[in-house]
């Protein structure tokens, strides 16, 4: 039997797919002019420097040594949120921020994004701009176990350490038995679909501005604007966490090397209600989960017999923004301890 379909129907179906297409060619153009304008309005604030055929954005300033280098968690902001931290610590020595590949106005890299990997760009950066150690290494969230890697592979350069709530090699399974719940994808199906067609500048349209006050509103139309070619990085490194974390937990003896852990503390009644709905988790759940974390950062103040420990009580995760003012502290109590080491006889 043959099927027949209308003259009216095919020219319906030719019309739907010649407008899918042009909505897909006007969405490319506009994706690019976007990129395009960012670009324009928003320049990389550091110097772009070339690792072999792609730049990494690395921020340097302020004089005196040892350096300061800060490292940030895993999201799409990079540098960006260090500001309100860098702009203090230049004061009194040099301090650099950086993107990791693709993220912000860093040049993607093709490699896989492990804590290996990343550390291998950090030293490329840091010789190719002639940025001298010794450094005192700086590590928010995820970026301790890469600071903690950047030791154990390149110890004779570094001076000392601060960890700013720092993840742990093993915390993905520790939280998940405090809490209760079974260990989730890091990434979502939907945040997948969206790094995949960030060219057709759909991201660009339904990702939220990046609402964060407590930076200049020029940074934060940056965060804005370069987030949706931040994603697919931010996700290539989220996709091999695991393995960035194991690589890290392989080295946890830092002998005496100054440390100064720094721990978020804030408890569930200090937080919205919104706040706590979107935590997905009950506050009995909060609870065990926090302290499972408080454990976990305890062992990590252990790593060195030359530490000290601070919890924040009034503090979440992202202290860099909430409470600049003890990282600050916490950066110049190590920058000392390093200074009157070296200037013992």
């Amino acid at each position: 039997m043959r099927l027949f379909i209308s003259p009216w129907v095919k020219r319906v179906a030719i019309a739907i797919i010649i407008l899918a297409i042009a909505l897909v060619a006007i969405g490319a153009i506009y994706e690019q002019t976007a990129r395009n304008r960012a670009a324009k309005d928003y320049p990389a604030p550091g110097e772009l420097v070339d690792v072999g055929g792609r730049r990494i954005h690395l921020n340097c300033e302020g004089q005196g040594t040892p350096l300061v280098l800060l490292e940030a968690g895993a999201d799409t902001s990079g540098s960006a949120l260090w500001q309100p931290v860098q702009e203090e610590v230049a004061r009194f020595t040099r301090v650099c921020s950086y993107d990791r590949a693709g993220i912000m106005w860093s040049d993607p890299a093709k490699d896989q994004r492990n804590g290996l990997a990343i550390v291998e760009d950090l030293h490329k950066v840091l010789r190719a701009a002639n940025e001298q150690p010794p450094y005192i290494l700086v590590g928010a969230s995820m970026g301790g176990p890469y600071v903690m890697t950047y030791t154990k592979n390149y110890g004779d350069e570094v001076a000392g350490m601060v960890l700013v709530d720092a993840s742990h090699p093993e915390q993905t399974a520790r939280l998940a038995q405090a809490t209760g719940e079974s260990e989730s994808d890091p990434i979502p199906f939907a945040f997948r679909a969206l790094a995949a067609i960030v060219w057709t500048g759909l991201p660009r349209l339904v990702l939220p501005d990046a609402e964060v006050p407590e930076l200049p509103p020029q940074t934060a139309k940056a965060i804005t604007a370069y987030q949706p070619t931040s994603l697919k990085a931010a996700f290539a490194e989220a996709a091999v966490f695991e393995d960035s974390l194991r690589e890290a937990g392989t080295f946890r003896t830092l002998g005496n090397l100054p440390l100064a852990v720094l721990s978020r503390g804030k408890p569930w009644s200090a937080f919205t209600e919104a706040e706590q709905i979107a935590s997905g988790l009950t506050e009995e759940q909060f609870n065990r989960a926090e302290a499972a974390w408080a454990s976990m950062q305890a062992e990590e103040a252990s790593w060195s017999t030359n530490s000290t420990h601070q919890v924040l009580a009034d503090s979440s995760h992202v202290m860099q923004l909430e409470r600049p003012d003890a990282v600050i502290s916490a950066i110049k109590d190590v920058f000392g301890r390093v200074t009157r080491a070296d200037a013992t006889p």
